[in-house]
Parts: C-alpha cells; structure tokens; sequence
C-alpha cells in the first residue's frame, strides 16, 4: 500500500495552493499475499475501473481540507471494498413455478386475450 499527496481541486482560496491535502492511494490487489485468490477476484470486480491492468486498485480522497482526514477517509473506504469482498455470495438455487402459479398466469393471458378480441371491429353477418 503507497500514499502520495497532490494538491486538491476546487475552491480553497490561497490554502488550496499551498497544501497538499488530497491523498491517492494505491493498493496492489493482485501482487497481495495476505488476500485469498478468490477475494482477489470479487475485490476486482467490484473495484471496477480503479483497478489497472497490473492489479494496482488507485482510491483519491480530497474531500477534506485536512490531509489527515482525507487519509483516513481512502483507507476506510479500502477496509470497506475488501470487507465486502470477502463475503461470499449465496448461490441462487433454481426453482419451478408452482402448479397454481402457471394456473393464474394462463388464465389471466385469456382473460386479456379476450378484452382484446372485444375491442375488435364489429361485424354484422
């Protein structure tokens, strides 16, 4: 994990100018030995495009005047993506539409089937 600082964007005033506040963080997910394989993937995923071709996930606070507070906030925020990761999903368990079910749904695709075919021309035979 690296920090660098850069000069956050926005108004500020002169404080702005002169301080580096703003924080980049960067993380390299897959070069980490303390994550499994599999949170390395979930981790990647949900990183999105914060993360590059080599694995490195790059998070910026600047949201703070404070270089302090804008540090704690993008560590907080990578505790939070790697919480989330490690949470393995439930697998979704296939299930049939029960017998009522399929019942209801035809009788009501007749039902509108024929308020439909009542809204037809009407014919004089």
């Amino acid at each position: 994990m690296a920090e660098s600082f850069t000069r956050a964007s926005g108004p500020g005033g002169q404080h702005v100018n002169t301080t580096d506040s703003a924080v980049l963080l960067r993380f390299d997910v897959m070069g980490s030995p303390n994550l499994p394989e599999a949170v390395k993937t979930r981790l990647a995923v949900l990183a999105g495009s914060r993360l590059s071709r080599d694995g490195v996930l790059t998070l910026r606070a600047d949201a703070s005047r404070s270089q302090e507070m804008n540090r704690r906030e993008v560590r907080e925020r990578l505790i939070d993506l790697i919480r989330e990761a490690t949470l393995v999903p439930k697998k979704r368990r296939p299930t049939r539409p029960t017998r009522a079910s399929q019942t209801r749904r035809v009788d009501a695709k007749k039902g509108r089937s024929a308020v439909k075919a009542g809204r037809g021309k009407v014919r004089f035979d």
